[in-house]
């Protein structure tokens, strides 16, 4: 029995649907339903009801889960010690594209000069996903912007960031239907930052011009493609005041660092939080 097929088994239990386990681990479906189906002949048991709204556990399947739960635990668990032993951490951290670009950078220089043996990871992803791989142990803590919706995860550190609206000098900001650059996340901050704005503006039917990246939104904002709204250290750090204009919002943004509630937290993750609560 391999451990990637009993997290295989949990995502699939957890969402009651083979589709959506599939999609979140960035596997094919038949490669979700193939790994359950080793299961079932391995343990010579069937695991899942099968409908055409999803799947549910049966008996044994319920107590499978329980037992993989406590298995894949331990197995983190074991790993922490293992590090921990060879004097030697690890930190898994997962932010938004927006956040990584600097917020996380930020962070880190001055946390790696005090913790030089930890080895640090950072996942981008949109906050959903990343809330997941919190949820399932993929990550040891979770930066995002906005409100805490989640009840099984702790705020460890919390900070208000500035936001600026932008665009290239030359357009103009008031114009009846300007063109918004936002992320193509429906749940990004800034996006509804900048839909915000443009209802409070009265913009007559704005078109919208999606992009999967911050850089991309960036480089939109500089060739006079429309107008976004992004943090202002970004703004500054990325953008000449030269081709783009500059308007700081009244209401800026929350910054949020959460870890799993009830989940043991390693040495390096107990670091972590000690930095950032004493910037």
């Amino acid at each position: 029995m391999e451990s990637q097929d009993l997290r295989i088994f949990k995502y699939v239990a957890e969402q009651k649907s083979i589709s959506k386990a599939a999609a979140m681990l960035g596997y094919v479906q038949s490669n979700v339903s193939g790994r359950i189906k080793h299961l079932e002949e391995e343990l010579d048991t069937k695991l899942l009801n099968r409908t055409n709204r999803g799947v549910t556990l049966t008996d044994k399947g319920v107590l499978l889960l329980e037992y993989t739960e406590k298995i894949l635990f331990l197995m983190d668990e074991v790993k922490t010690k293992m590090n921990e032993e060879k004097g030697e951490g690890s930190l898994t951290i997962g932010a938004s594209q927006t956040i990584s670009a600097f917020k996380i950078p930020h962070f880190l220089s001055g946390f790696l000069k005090q913790n030089k043996n930890i080895k640090v990871k950072i996942k981008t992803d949109t906050k959903q996903i990343l809330q997941e791989q919190l949820l399932y142990g993929e990550i040891d803590g979770l930066f995002f912007s906005g409100d805490n919706d989640e009840d099984r995860f702790e705020e460890v550190y919390c900070d208000h960031e500035k936001v600026v609206l932008l665009s290239c000098k030359g357009n103009d900001k008031r114009e009846s239907s300007p063109t918004l650059l936002v992320n193509s996340d429906p749940n990004c901050i800034y996006r509804k930052k900048m839909l915000e704005f443009s209802q409070n503006h009265n913009f007559d039917k704005p078109v919208l011009m999606e992009f999967d990246s911050l850089e991309s939104i960036l480089q939109g904002i500089s060739n006079g493609l429309g107008m976004s709204v992004i943090p202002v250290d970004i703004a500054h750090s990325r953008l000449s005041r030269k081709i783009v204009q500059f308007e700081e919002l009244s209401e800026g943004v929350q910054i949020q660092f959460v870890v799993k509630k009830g989940k043991q937290r390693s040495q390096s993750v107990k670091k972590f939080i000690r930095f950032l609560q004493k910037l």
